[in-house]
């Protein structure tokens, strides 16, 4: 599955409809683990016991990058790893998160699409729309990250966008606030995957943080796109981390794994990515975002289970 058909699918889904189907108001962290053996979905296994994890990361992983698992599945998967964290999972299904302790790491559902984002005023009426109510929602949830996109440029400078998102974004994000939750505009490359797109490097992403002046407007820093755009990662999350609310990672050339045999291939060094960003003192997650190679269910589960082993330093 790949990510513009997940958020294709998942527009239009932030409706009370979702909570009344079942997505308590309570944090799912703090409930029990349902009996893994008897939920939903088909069993995966790595077959091997859970990592070890050191409690410095907080780790995640991308819905969409292991869509060929029912979510039922990838949650038990993600239990037998170590770790309680699912990006990029709407409304819709929080039941299914829950029934497992499993955290919606950053929420979506909300946006119009990639390309029609907060940088054009023309989106501004129908993305106010869009985000008033799921905000509210994310919030009776118990859930803190809602995620946002700039849009495209369609000629627009950067001076322009960046006037007509903090004009677009200033009462949302107010509203984020007031509930405690965090929006936050993903960073993507515009060279390899999207072209066009405004928020392409981290200096328009800070000069929106700071021009919007509130803790409840972040940046979702993928490692993988800025890589791309503009490398010296570790010295930006050491610079700016302050920015930074949320992480997604992918090795670079490829935006497959990062660790175990593929990972040794490519460019970035994840093990000293993952020091900076816990000696930032940031407390936010670490969402593995790469596109796993193998083509059977175990290969797949041990691509993510080397990841995590990666990041956990």
């Amino acid at each position: 599955m790949q990510r513009r058909q997940l958020l294709k699918g998942s527009a239009l889904l932030f409706a009370t409809s979702a909570l009344q189907a079942g997505c308590s108001a309570a944090n799912p962290l703090a409930r029990p683990v349902a009996a893994v053996n008897g939920a939903e979905g088909s069993h995966t296994d790595t077959g091997k016991a859970a990592v070890q994890l050191k409690g410095n990361i907080r780790h995640s992983v991308a819905r969409w990058t292991y869509g060929d698992l029912s979510l039922e599945a990838l949650c038990e998967l993600v239990r037998s790893l170590g770790f309680a964290a699912i990006d990029l999972v709407g409304p819709d299904e929080w039941p299914v998160l829950q029934r497992y302790g499993i955290d919606s790491s950053m929420c979506n559902g909300a946006e119009l699409n990639l390309v029609n984002g907060w940088c054009n005023a023309e989106f501004h009426s129908e993305l106010t729309k869009r985000y008033l109510q799921p905000i509210d929602l994310v919030a009776d949830a118990g859930y803190k990250n809602l995620i946002c996109f700039a849009g495209n440029a369609r000629g627009l400078t950067r001076s322009a966008a960046l006037d007509a998102a903090v004009r677009g974004l200033a009462p949302v994000v107010e509203k984020a606030q007031r509930r405690g939750v965090v929006l936050q505009m993903e960073l993507f490359n515009s060279r390899v995957d999207h072209p066009d797109y405004l928020a392409d490097n981290s200096d328009f992403g800070i000069a929106l943080c700071q021009q919007l002046g509130s803790e409840h407007f972040k940046l979702l820093f993928d490692i993988y796109h800025m890589q791309i755009m503009e490398g010296d990662i570790i010295r930006r999350i050491q610079q700016h981390g302050r920015y930074f609310g949320h992480y997604h990672t992918a090795g670079v050339p490829g935006r497959h794994e990062i660790g175990g045999e593929l990972g040794a291939l490519q460019e970035l060094n994840y093990p000293a990515i993952a020091k900076a960003i816990k000696d930032s003192g940031f407390t936010g997650y670490l969402a593995q975002e790469f596109i796993p190679t193998p083509t059977t269910a175990e290969g797949r589960a041990q691509s993510l289970r080397d990841a995590i082993t990666v990041c956990d330093v």
